[in-house]
């Protein structure tokens, strides 16, 4: 009987070894091992033979039982393995080739390009970036910049206060305090980031972009001031381009100026065919920012960190990075930059 569980075994083994395929291997398994096979059934009549041959014929079938499903799984492993190969040759990938069709890569929003692209200038004429906390106090964002305590600035309807000494601030500002409490004179920065006002409508939002600018150091005055924006107007809107200031006021500069760059897309008010441009409304300017010699009063707050202003004088500028990016772009409301709608945001 050992004799015939040997040549059950052998030809399953050769069986098993000539499947070619998963669908063939499982036939072998059927035929060799399942419930009508010779080896189960042999095992099935082991009880039925003579005692001196049960225990030998029971080993041996188990054994020969126990190979055949090892060497099947073995076989199994081995045509998956091929098969991988196969598919892998067969159906090779080049991940080194394009995407077909071109996948739309995304790019930096305008109002980022616009801030970056201001920044380069302002780095170029070797200022440096700084920033601060868009939650503010009420002495960094109003005291220590020299607003008087009826300053309509610190109403509730113009500002969003989180309690009556945390606000969210009104312009990037508090950066310059915070900056000199820091670090002494001389001292040249610029300022990017977010600020907050409640007002909507098609030319403000609640949450917009400001860059400031400080220069301190002994011996600054306003022309200083005119020939560093003039400079910078030029690399923005073109080498043609020319500032001019107006008197104004604000709190912390004195004097204090609005400043203005000749229109890029008119000859004196009228565009090349003949109508009145819809950028200047005719008037061949464009207010771009708000500027002036930094305020006495506001070295005073910082007077103990080397800013003397019997020693020194500096200048201050802000502008909005939207309205810099819809003047140079032709964009009419403010608004678009925040709907988030693609079909705008391509055109960038």
């Amino acid at each position: 009987m050992t004799d015939e569980v040997a040549q059950i075994r052998e030809e399953a083994e050769r069986a098993i070894e000539a499947a070619a395929d998963t669908q063939a291997l499982e036939e072998v398994r059927i035929r060799f091992l399942g419930r009508k096979a010779a080896l189960p059934n042999l095992l099935r009549t082991v009880a039925q033979l003579p005692a001196g041959e049960r225990a030998t014929t029971g080993r041996a079938a188990n054994e020969a039982r126990q190979a055949l499903e090892a060497s099947i799984a073995q076989r199994e492993q081995a045509l998956a393995a091929q098969e991988l190969d196969r598919r892998l040759d067969v159906d090779r990938i080049d991940v080194t080739l394009p995407g077909d069709p071109q996948p739309k890569l995304g790019h930096l929003h305008l109002i980022t390009q616009t801030r970056r692209e201001i920044e380069e200038v302002f780095i170029g004429l070797g200022f440096n970036v700084a920033e601060g906390p868009e939650v503010e106090t009420v002495y960094y964002n109003f005291d220590a910049l020299n607003h008087d305590v009826t300053h309509p600035a610190r109403g509730r309807t113009d500002t969003f206060y989180v309690n009556d000494d945390v606000l969210l601030r009104t312009h990037t500002s508090p950066v310059q305090i915070r900056v000199m409490e820091a670090q002494p004179p001389p001292l040249y920065i610029i300022i990017p980031g977010r600020v907050y006002r409640p007002d909507s409508d098609a030319t403000h939002t609640p949450q917009f972009h400001q860059m400031e600018g400080l220069a301190v150091d002994t011996d600054i005055t306003l022309g200083d001031l005119q020939g560093t924006l003039l400079t910078w107007a030029r690399a923005m809107f073109g080498e043609e381009r020319e500032v001019r200031m107006r008197p104004h006021f604000f709190p912390f500069t004195e004097p204090s100026v609005e400043v203005d760059v000749s229109c890029f897309n008119c000859t004196q008010g009228v565009t090349e065919d003949g109508r009145r441009c819809p950028i200047c409304k005719g008037e061949s300017w464009l207010e771009i920012l708000g500027a002036g010699m930094v305020d006495p009063n506001v070295f005073g707050y910082v007077r103990e960190h080397g800013y003397d202003p019997e020693q020194v004088q500096g200048f201050a500028f802000g502008m909005g990075i939207e309205r810099i990016a819809m003047l140079k772009h032709g964009i009419p409301d403010l608004r678009l930059f925040y709907d988030n709608d693609i079909r705008f945001l391509e055109q960038f």
